[in-house]
């Protein structure tokens, strides 16, 4: 009798493990997918919800603005005169570096002008996604205007920086920023791949300009190649860093 009885519980016991182990194995492997997908798919998860949502999303007060120009905007030199002017000006003034209210990672310090471009846009220290979506940002890592270094700026092909398809050498490029203002000129042009470390130098010592976004301008989201325009700088205002 006692035989018969260990012989029925033996049977419902495997009963229960038919029905267990493979329930225990599916939520195994649901958790092991999930943690491996997720990074993938949660940007494009992201990226298709803004597109059905009823709801726009707004930037435009997820960031601090720093920015109080010096100058109007009118006095942007239009004629070649007025240019010399300006570039006179601004050559000949020096501020302080205590003078000088460093920007935060996130702010916007200022703003870029291309007239023949048609590029004119708030300028943002750091390229992350609020600042590229309300404008371009200084990579965090180059110089800002004034500072002697290389200045390093990212932007949206397809939104702020859509119209460097058009930029020439000899155009001249316009940085406005609370403790002064900075004129360039676009020396060339350049298509490189992007992961070319040779594309720019960071360590350089002197003050130089450089734009880039993705390439081809038509295309949507990150691609392989970048559009690169080289400025050199022809006049504003010198950071002092020797001053105590």
């Amino acid at each position: 009798m006692s035989e018969h009885r260990r012989h029925r519980h033996n049977k419902k016991a495997s009963g229960k493990s038919f029905v267990v182990l493979p329930i225990i194995f599916f939520i195994g492997i649901f958790t092991v997918l999930y943690v491996a997908l997720t990074p993938a798919f949660g940007p494009l998860a992201s990226a298709v919800g803004s597109l059905f949502s009823d709801t726009e999303k707004d930037y435009s007060t997820s960031y601090k603005n720093i920015f109080v120009p010096v100058i109007e905007e009118t006095t942007f030199a239009v004629s070649e005169e007025k240019k010399q002017e300006t570039h006179q000006e601004t050559t000949q003034k020096t501020v302080d570096i205590e003078d000088v209210v460093f920007p935060n990672y996130g702010n916007q310090f200022g703003d870029i002008r291309i007239p023949d471009c048609g590029v004119e846009c708030p300028l943002f220290l750091g390229d992350g996604d609020i600042a590229l979506r309300n404008g371009v940002g200084v990579y965090y890592g180059s110089g800002i205007p004034g500072y002697g270094k290389t200045v390093l700026v990212a932007g949206h092909n397809n939104t702020f920086f859509n119209g460097l398809k058009n930029a020439a050498p000899g155009q001249e490029i316009y940085i406005r920023t609370s403790y002064g203002n900075f004129v360039y000129t676009v020396k060339e042009t350049a298509v490189k791949d992007s992961l070319d470390v040779t594309a720019y130098d960071l360590a350089a010592d002197q003050e130089s300009l450089i734009l880039y976004t993705c390439y081809p301008f038509d295309e949507i989201g990150l691609t392989s190649q970048r559009f690169f325009v080289y400025a050199d700088y022809t006049s504003g205002v010198v950071i002092d860093k020797d001053t105590e």
